[in-house]
């Protein structure tokens, strides 16, 4: 149980819109719990641009959906980005990245299926 909140991956933003089964039991508790969530403004921006070159749909009205929910926007900060470079270089998506550096700068527990994410020094579930 993370005591500052949680931050959305975005894998799992897309499975939860589409009801999709590979939620765990854990992951889905922690979306339906009570506990502050965060879904970054990098992951609209990386389904915006998977989306634009047909990797995959956008679900529609995705930023209506997020506001209408009990989940918070957690923007891009500087602090954010230069964070990034300090990081190990176990893999180089960048977006994946960002949301790490976010989740160490802001006291986050990531919510993750990327075995990747398990290689940083960060809380995951």
């Amino acid at each position: 149980m993370s005591d500052r909140g949680y931050l959305i991956d975005t894998h799992i933003v897309l499975w939860d819109l589409a009801d999709d089964k590979r939620i765990s039991k854990a992951h889905d508790e922690i979306l339906l719990g009570g506990a502050p969530k965060y879904i970054s403004v990098a992951s609209l921006w990386e389904i915006a641009i998977k989306s634009a070159t047909g990797k995959l749909s956008m679900p529609g009205d995705l930023l209506e959906t997020i506001q209408a929910s009990d989940v918070m926007l957690l923007p891009i900060l500087p602090q954010h980005v230069l964070h990034t470079a300090t990081l190990p270089r176990h893999h180089g998506d960048p977006f994946d990245r960002l949301l790490i550096a976010q989740a160490q700068l802001e006291g986050l527990t990531l919510v993750t299926a990327d075995r990747h994410f398990a290689s940083y020094d960060v809380a995951i579930v």
